[in-house]
């Protein structure tokens, strides 16, 4: 079971595209807590130094779907009751 999931689908132009993938290079950049707008909500998230990435590219259909995937530990992964 998940924590917490937050899933958004929406149309963006290539403008805005690039607008969200800038602010979540930032937040990388500068790691720590990290706060993102998100169309009309805002995540925040603390950002470690280290993380893991997947990069995913899938044709077929007519389209192509790019993924970009991080994953790091939450805090508490160590187990801690």
């Amino acid at each position: 079971m998940k924590d917490l999931k937050f899933e958004q689908k929406r149309s963006l132009s290539r403008l805005e595209a690039a607008d969200q993938l800038t602010a979540l290079a930032a937040a990388l950049r500068h790691g720590g807590d990290a706060d993102l707008e998100l169309g009309p909500g805002r995540l925040s998230l603390r950002i470690p130094d280290d993380l893991r990435s997947e990069i995913e590219v899938e044709v077929g259909n007519g389209e192509i779907e790019l993924e970009i995937e991080f994953k790091w530990p939450t805090a508490d992964a160590g187990g801690s009751p």
